[in-house]
């Protein structure tokens, strides 16, 4: 039997703990007390059109719904150690939002959080517009749809993770990352994937200075490129690319196939060098 708990305002600390099989509708979680963590260790949970003003709501849950509920930038940490829930038509909005969690969806929603999804694994964006300065970092299987994103330092030492059909405006995106597909997207910012293993880019454009350096079987399909200098420096690389490469710097390995090229560079190499590079 499910408790229903409606039309509420909570405001102490440990307001609705261990709460299971429960609806949480139309309430608020705010107040002078600065009460926190409101549903820790809940079960089976579903929150609907609820606000929350208070730090640390769902650590250690499992078994959540949230549907058209807010969470403002007074809820800090607010989804830490929690696994299997899905958040739909949402605001999140507290620094470090989704921390060490597992088989979390966030669908039609709005995201805004420095440090958005770290160490976290099975985490699904779709249809999301998110604002994280430093998003996902060490965290893996992340599959990312329809995403609108902003950002810095993005998707640093990630593992197994898809892009598809998204929007990212980022730097320094993709360091050390390890068998990433990006596909149907634009990747715009500087720094893109140094360091990275097993990239993958099919039909994305890439805008920005320094890309793709320092990669280890890096792959092109079908891509172009915008204010890309200094291109592929050191990287294992097989690339396609419709229209122009600004400038190409001694790429490890492999083949770089382009329409025009505006520079080759080869030269102060500390190591060998001996890509193909052809324009078509």
């Amino acid at each position: 039997m499910v408790t229903i708990i409606e039309n509420q305002s909570f405001d102490e600390e440990r307001a609705l703990y261990g709460v299971k099989d429960t609806t949480v509708s139309n309430c608020k979680f705010e107040g002078p007390a600065d009460g926190e963590s409101a549903l820790k260790e809940a079960r089976d949970i579903c929150i609907d059109k609820t606000s929350f003003s208070l730090r640390y709501p769902l650590w250690h849950v499992d078994g959540f719904k949230m549907l058209d509920s807010t969470m403002d930038d007074k809820t800090r940490a607010a989804i830490w150690y929690a696994k299997n829930g899905e958040i739909t038509n949402s605001k999140l909005g507290g620094i470090k939002a989704v921390r060490e969690c597992s088989n979390i969806t966030v669908k039609d929603s709005t995201v805004e959080s420095q440090e958005f999804g770290w160490k976290s694994d099975k985490i699904t964006l779709d249809g999301v517009d998110i604002t994280s300065e430093y998003i996902f970092l060490d965290s893996s299987n992340l599959k990312l749809n329809k995403v609108n994103m902003k950002g810095k330092y993005s998707f640093q030492y990630v593992k197994n993770m898809e892009i598809t059909d998204s929007n990212l405006d980022t730097k320094d995106a993709f360091w050390h990352s390890e068998n990433v597909t990006v596909k149907n997207s634009v990747v715009k910012g500087e720094y893109l994937g140094w360091y990275s293993k097993g990239l993958t880019l099919i039909n994305c454009k890439i805008i920005g200075t320094q890309p793709l350096c320092y990669c280890e079987n890096l792959t092109l399909i079908d891509c172009t490129m915008e204010g890309t200098d200094l291109s592929f420096e050191y990287s294992d690389v097989n690339a396609t690319v419709t229209g122009n490469i600004e400038s190409v710097k001694n790429p490890k390995s492999g083949k770089i196939v382009a329409d025009s090229i505006g520079e080759i560079i080869r030269e102060d190499a500390v190591i060998e060098c001996n890509a193909e590079v052809v324009t078509r």
